[in-house]
């Protein structure tokens, strides 16, 4: 046999060539899109070929066709890559620059002023309101308004004035929460005799929060206690100076009973309009607000519509919200059918395929395939929102954020157990020292913390500060679901400390309440040698012998301590359930009264979030 042929020697395999992204280019040109971007419109924005946007696409896992609506995250980074620095919209947003480029200012005309009624409850807004109603509606309409939509509009001296009929400052804050300004003037009601009341200086600040301007309306003077200059000096110390005093304030005396100062009323509110230049072009498509929204059984979705900019005619389409529809009919504040609605005019409207929220913007399109795009790509942002938490403002992320340059300011709305309580802890949060953040109390007063607090706090993006105060159950409850942090204490300086700390970053471990349960005490009993004794219906959760306790009287904290004995008629209990009568003894405190509130809770401590 010859020798054995040695086997070939296989070259190695050349390794695979990674190409290295592109290099980002030196100069970046500046373009806007809407949110929702499509594969087609980016290629139209940026002049590339949708190929070459579907390519970089499939190379991040995503296949997409060229009618595809982007992540706004996704299409950002795309426009980077191929050199443009991307701002994004709202499709609004969008629509109302397009309109300003190409608007004509001779198509500008003045629109009616939209005004909004506030001020303390039993003050006489309503009544004011149906003054208003009653004197300026057109006679002949049996009982005035036939059918109340939420907002309506009246003429006086050829000019027209819209009113927007909202249960008060809750419904005014929520819109501000969602971007909505529909009002350009608030009428603040105080009456003459009670003076400016804890909803009156809440009316106040909320008005100033969303910058406008204020007409005062002085009701009730036609009353036996009536005192102007008390109101007037009392809405200077609000930093209200009316006119008479020299101030720049419109301060009108009316009697919504008598129905005496109207007309004044109403011609102030025309000259604030008038000074404020209020104008809208109506040959645009038509725009607004979502003023109030439901579901009736008879007509589907309806809402009430304020239009702002242009003229709602019937047949258009439009998205409301994350709502699409298309206008079916459209009913005015009188009931009666119209076919079109021009600017600060509210109408009813149906045609929508759901119940969009209070506050969204509405805006008519032309192609209705574009309104039904836009609907879906929120619907699903929506739905992912409902999963991920709201990025609220917290004292544990506080250091992170004024880091990466998001906060400049800190925002607090402040409650205490008493007024001096009050001034006194503005005072200390406001000689807190720091170069890079200012600390702006938004809003503040004495007694429980409550829903228009929680609501405030929500719109302003605001930390809750609590002084021996708790909030109400319905309070607690919506700021869990809005995500607003409410911090308690009842030690001043625990709460300049606490935010002198988050502002440095070094927030300690904090102590989370659990909430257990709460008692109200219905009876006492002097036991010999014991003490008081109080008679308690649990009315919530448990009652645990353990637990530490905080006495309320009026949702103010008077006493924070441990329980002494807890008994079941004669036996002692180690807890009680709710809708169980049991006996509580406190532990080195008497001063107990009926219809005190007993509130339960244990203490654990948190590590602070990682800053």
């Amino acid at each position: 046999m010859g020798p054995r042929p040695r086997p070939e020697v296989q070259a190695p395999m050349p390794r695979p060539v990674v190409q290295a992204p592109p290099p980002l280019p030196d100069v970046f040109k500046e373009i806007t899109i809407t949110e929702g971007v499509t594969v087609k419109e980016l290629s139209e924005k940026t002049d590339r070929k949708a190929k070459d946007i579907i390519s970089r696409l499939i190379l991040r896992g995503i296949l997409a066709n060229i009618n595809q609506p982007l992540d706004t995250k996704i299409a950002i980074e795309i426009c980077r890559e191929i050199g443009f620095n991307a701002k994004v919209v709202s499709f609004e947003e969008d629509v109302a620059r397009e309109e300003a480029e190409d608007a004509v200012a001779a198509n500008l005309k003045t629109r009616d002023p939209v005004v909004t009624v506030m001020g303390h409850v039993d003050h006489g807004k309503t009544s004011l309101l149906d003054a208003v109603r009653e004197t300026e509606v057109a006679a002949g309409e049996a009982g005035g308004i036939t059918q109340h939509i939420g907002a309506y509009h009246v003429r006086y001296k050829d000019r027209g004035v819209t009113f927007i009929d909202t249960p008060g400052h809750e419904a005014f804050t929520m819109m501000r929460a969602r971007g909505a300004r529909a009002t350009d003037i608030v009428v603040l009601v105080v009456a003459a005799d009670d003076g400016v009341m804890p909803q009156t200086i809440e009316a106040i600040h909320h008005a100033r929060e969303a910058k406008v301007p204020l007409v005062v309306a002085i009701n009730k003077v036609d009353k036996p206690g009536a005192n102007l200059d008390r109101v007037k000096k009392q809405l200077s110390d609000q930093g209200l100076l009316v006119e008479d005093w020299g101030g720049d304030v419109v301060a009108v005396p009316v009697s919504a009973k008598q129905k005496t100062g109207i007309s004044e009323m109403l011609d102030m509110i025309l000259l604030v309009a008038d000074i404020g230049e209020l104008k809208a072009d109506p040959t645009i498509a038509g725009s607004g607000t979502v003023l109030d929204a439901r579901l009736d059984r008879s007509r589907g979705p309806v809402a009430t519509i304020l239009v702002q900019r242009g003229t709602l005619r019937i047949g258009d389409p439009f998205i409301a919200g994350a709502v699409h529809g298309k206008v079916r009919a459209m009913f005015d504040d009188l009931g009666h059918r119209v076919l079109e609605a021009g600017p600060s005019i509210p109408v009813e409207v149906l045609g929508l395929e759901g119940v969009p929220r209070a506050g969204d913007g509405f805006q008519v399109l032309e192609e209705e395939w574009k309104v039904r795009q836009i609907g879906a790509f929120r619907q699903q942002r929506l739905r992912q929102e409902a999963m991920a938490k709201a990025s609220r403002l917290t004292l544990a992320h506080l250091f992170e954020q004024i880091n990466e340059g998001q906060v400049k300011e800190l925002p607090l709305v402040v409650k205490g157990d008493v007024q001096g309580s009050v001034e006194a802890l503005e005072k200390a949060l406001s000689d807190l020292p720091s170069d890079r953040v200012k600390i702006k109390i938004v809003h503040s007063g004495s007694g429980a913390i409550t829903e228009t607090d929680v609501n405030l706090a929500s719109a302003s993006n605001a930390i809750i500060i609590g002084y021996n105060v708790r909030p109400e159950r319905s309070a607690q409850d919506l700021a869990d679901k809005e995500k607003v942090d409410i911090r308690l204490h009842s030690v001043i300086y625990d709460i300049t400390n606490e935010i002198r700390s988050a502002m440095v970053g070094l927030l300690e471990p904090e102590s989370k309440e659990v909430y257990l349960g709460r008692a109200e005490v219905r009876q006492l009993f002097k036991v010999p040698k014991v003490g008081f004794i109080a008679g308690c219906h649990v009315s919530d959760g448990r009652i645990v012998r353990t637990a530490e306790i905080r006495l309320l009287r009026d949702n103010v904290v008077v006493h924070r301590g441990k329980l002494g004995s807890l008994r079941r008629f004669k036996d002692d209990a180690s807890e009680v359930k709710a809708g169980y009568e049991c006996g509580i003894g406190l532990a080195n405190f008497n001063d107990l009264k009926v219809g005190d509130i007993i509130e339960a809770f244990k203490v654990e401590k948190v590590a602070a979030k990682s800053l």
